[in-house]
């Protein structure tokens, strides 16, 4: 009896070892910082230690929806690229690229991005777009209305259309434009949306200012032909 007594002992004991020993290695692999040349992932997820998700870099086929407060909405943009989060989980900003030749030997390319106002859309906006009919680039600053955006993508998307026309929407306050005819403008518009002031570059190179009533009706211009 007293040995067997004995051999429990030394057994409790090196058991109690081993649990130690494993849990610091453990908590020691943890802290170590990972080193590797080359990794192919289809998903990275940053998270705070709490788990609180902060960025998101992603292929296409696992991109994820909306996300707000770590909650995901279906929300499906067909791209990949990386979305940004607050401290607080929700998206705030991202940047999506792609383009491919299409069947019929056509190109298409695009890159946006952009940063949004809390709970809502994007504020500010960089893209670029290529398809078979020209291409285009533009740099926006919006107004984004006070409603927090889950209200609507809580809705079936039947119900987007009705809800859009019963709730303030986005207004563009400054565009800055290089159009498919190769012209470039950069338009001011006032808090409902109108252009106040339009400065651009025709395509054929002549210079064009004018200035608009919220009508849309230029009241003064000033241009120089070539």
């Amino acid at each position: 009896m007293q040995r067997e007594l004995r051999m429990w002992r030394i057994y409790g004991a090196v058991s109690t070892l081993a649990f130690v020993v494993v849990a610091v290695s453990g908590f020691t692999i943890a802290r170590q910082k990972a080193s590797f040349g080359t990794i192919d992932v289809q998903r990275i997820n940053v998270v705070e230690p709490d788990g609180t998700v902060r960025m998101v870099i992603s292929d296409k086929a696992r991109f994820p929806g909306a996300i707000i407060r770590g909650k995901e909405y279906p929300f499906n943009r067909h791209t990949a690229g990386m979305l940004f989060f607050n401290d607080e989980g929700t998206e705030n900003g991202g940047l999506i690229f792609g383009g491919q030749k299409n069947k019929d030997g056509t190109v298409s390319s695009y890159g946006h991005l952009s940063f949004d106002r809390y709970e809502q859309d994007q504020e500010l906006n960089l893209e670029y777009l290529q398809d078979g009919s020209g291409q285009s680039t533009k740099l926006a600053f919006l107004d984004q209305p006070d409603w927090p955006i889950t209200e609507a993508l809580r809705l079936p998307r039947s119900e987007w259309r009705h809800f859009a026309a019963t709730h303030p929407h986005s207004t563009p306050r400054l565009m800055m434009s290089r159009a498919r005819d190769g012209s470039v403008s950069l338009g001011l518009k006032d808090e409902q949306g109108h252009t106040r002031i339009l400065i651009r570059v025709a395509a054929d190179g002549t210079p064009i200012i004018e200035l608009l009533d919220p009508s849309g009706k230029i009241v003064s211009q000033l241009s120089q032909s070539k």
